[in-house]
């Protein structure tokens, strides 16, 4: 990115263009490429929201942003959570429910055995 560049944008097929001091246009001074998978699943988190390559997630296709289903890139947005907060919430009370509930009968069964052993 040139020093004197007032704006960049990136379009949706990966080019960089950048707007300079002096001149009207645009000019294109890269390329962004996206990279899939055969088997996404495959990948090996390293933490960070990184992933290595692996032998079972397939060599690495670098292809152009909108060919070969690479998707494409939009500047500017931002990606929305695809996890359900108020779900997530309910599930978690759910399962913090039944925790207590298992510990009351192991608790209880504990008390029970107790004086069984007593008599």
């Amino acid at each position: 990115i040139p020093a004197n560049a007032l704006s960049i944008t990136i379009g949706r097929d990966g080019v960089v263009s950048v707007t300079q001091q002096g001149q009207a246009a645009p000019v294109q001074v890269g390329q962004l490429n996206l990279t899939t998978f055969m088997n996404d699943t495959g990948l090996e988190s390293i933490g960070e929201n990184l992933y290595i390559e692996t032998q079972s997630s397939g060599a690495p296709n670098e292809s152009t942003p909108g060919l070969n289903g690479a998707g494409l890139l939009y500047q500017g947005y931002v990606e929305t959570s695809n996890v359900n907060v108020a779900e997530e919430l309910v599930n978690m009370i759910q399962v913090q429910r039944a925790y207590e509930i298992n510990s009351k009968a192991v608790s209880t069964t504990d008390q029970m055995l107790q004086k069984l052993t007593q008599l």
